[in-house]
């Protein structure tokens, strides 16, 4: 379906319940706009309750194992490869090798769900501003929803390029005439909306019940990043700064922990996605979709999609402990052969081997305070930051003794610790482009001439199709 063209007006939405302050049925299906009994709909708390549910459920998607962050950051990058995948090889082999097409079948699934997800947030926005609720609630509620907006335009923004700005929902016959809007704009409204929610999201420590919702923290950490991607250091610096002197979050003690099950939202944690591993929520799909390909071993199949590069496994420094907990090498397979591959460990499920149970818990972190920290160095080249992220993990600090001196300032150095700080976590591409460090890295690891023009997908050649007056991005002309 066509995301701008034919999106419908709806506010029908397919919720699964797995974030634990949900609700009790497995799916929970918002009636359509056109349905009678709309109208009767979004006048409770208890009616907003279940749509902010279904609103954030859109994470699963936009942070999925197969969605544009997963792709790019990672196999556009140098952190990770695809060998045999299952479906569409080639569309998957595309993002590696920078040979994308217009009809490209994953670069229209990825834009379909960004348009489909803001869809779903704008609606519960819409109705929100119309609806009986207290002012008070009302806007605490709305903090949420711009939070997630914002979220998606940056995700959006960052792998297109210009792009449609969504400000509302739309209606059939108005979608053509919602066209790319240069970066600029699109960056402006995404600091206005996270402007919004940070004035008027709770803090951490303020939420009791509704793990996993978006927080004071978990705004001015992701405005801090969108300010440091259009080059403004120094407003980045004071929203960094924030979450930093809220000493709502810190390290914890062991890197190793961050994905241990039973430090799930921990201190570290601004923004942490929750899975459930219960065939009624959504599962944490990560064990399985970065397992090798087709194993049946140690995950039901395996779609060997972000299996790790030499480039990620060389960047670790040799007595860093962090390579240990972020990559594994191998496995056994049924024959009792063992068999040599890098494949993620962060998200790893060792209790399938023993269980066969199709279902893992393991949460995704979209922002955590390491990365915090480290912008901080980058926003303010201060390297005491950087050196908070290496006294955990042991390492030899910046401007000391024993440092790589290959790593000689600063910038370099932030660019290194964000490699192996947080490797496979959907973050490389982004940075090294947010730098304007993407094609001299790239080029070299790549193995071919990578341009700036090539650091954005193609618009999809069906959306130009329905609607010509979309433009594409030059190179894919």
């Amino acid at each position: 379906m066509n995301t701008l063209r034919l999106i419908k007006y709806y506010t029908g939405i397919i919720a699964l319940c797995a974030i634990p302050w949900s609700c009790s049925n497995d799916f929970l299906e918002l009636l359509p706009i056109s349905n009678t009994n709309e109208v009767n709909y979004y006048q409770t708390e208890k009616d907003f309750e279940t749509a902010i549910v279904a609103a954030y459920a859109t994470l699963y998607t936009e942070f999925g194992p197969e969605s544009g962050a997963g792709f790019c950051s990672e196999q556009m990058s140098d952190e990770a490869t695809v060998y045999d995948v299952m479906l569409d090889a080639a569309s998957f082999q595309a993002f590696k090798s920078y040979s994308m097409l217009p009809a490209n079948t994953v670069v229209l699934q990825v834009w379909q769900d960004e348009y489909n997800n803001l869809m779903i947030v704008n609606t519960v926005i819409e109705k929100l501003r119309a609806s009986p609720l207290g002012e008070q609630l009302k806007t605490s509620y709305e903090a949420e929803m711009r939070f997630l907006r914002a979220l998606y335009h940056f995700n959006l923004v960052r792998l297109f390029g210009d792009v449609p700005l969504m400000k509302k929902p739309i209606v059939v016959d108005d979608s053509y005439g919602v066209l790319r809007s240069p970066e600029s704009e699109v960056y402006a409204f995404i600091i206005e909306d996270l402007q919004f929610a940070a004035d008027n999201l709770p803090l951490q420590s303020q939420i009791s019940t509704r793990v996993g919702q978006a927080t004071k923290g978990a705004a001015l950490g992701i405005l801090g990043k969108v300010y440091l991607t259009v080059g403004n250091k120094s407003a980045a610096k004071e929203a960094l700064k924030q979450v930093i002197d809220s000493r709502e979050y810190e390290l914890l003690d062991n890197y190793a922990d961050l994905w241990d099950l039973k430090h799930e939202n921990s201190k570290e944690a601004l923004l942490e996605i929750q899975h459930k591993a219960d065939p009624a929520a959504p599962a944490s799909p990560y064990h399985e979709y970065f397992a090798p390909y087709n194993n049946l071993t140690i995950s039901p199949q395996g779609h060997g999609l972000n299996q790790v590069t030499e480039d990620l496994w060389n960047e670790f420094e040799q007595e860093d402990l962090r390579r240990e907990s972020s990559i594994l090498t191998g496995y056994t397979n049924k024959a009792g052969n063992w068999i040599s591959v890098k494949f993620p460990k962060k998200w790893w499920d060792p209790a399938w081997i023993n269980t066969g149970s199709y279902y893992s818990e393991n949460n995704f972190i979209v922002l955590r305070y390491a990365d915090v920290l480290l912008m901080y160095a980058e926003a303010t080249d201060d390297a005491n930051y950087l050196n908070q992220v290496r006294n955990r993990a042991g390492m030899p600090r910046y401007g000391e003794a024993g440092y790589p001196a290959q790593y000689s300032t600063l910038a370099l150095a932030i660019e290194h610790e964000r490699m192996v700080e947080l490797s496979l976590e959907f973050h490389r591409w982004f940075d090294l482009k947010r730098t304007g460090r993407a094609a001299t890295v790239l080029s070299a690891k790549k193995g071919k001439p990578i341009t700036e023009q090539m650091l954005v997908l193609p618009i999809p050649q069906v959306e130009r199709d329905i609607n010509p007056a979309l433009t594409q991005n030059t190179i894919y002309r």
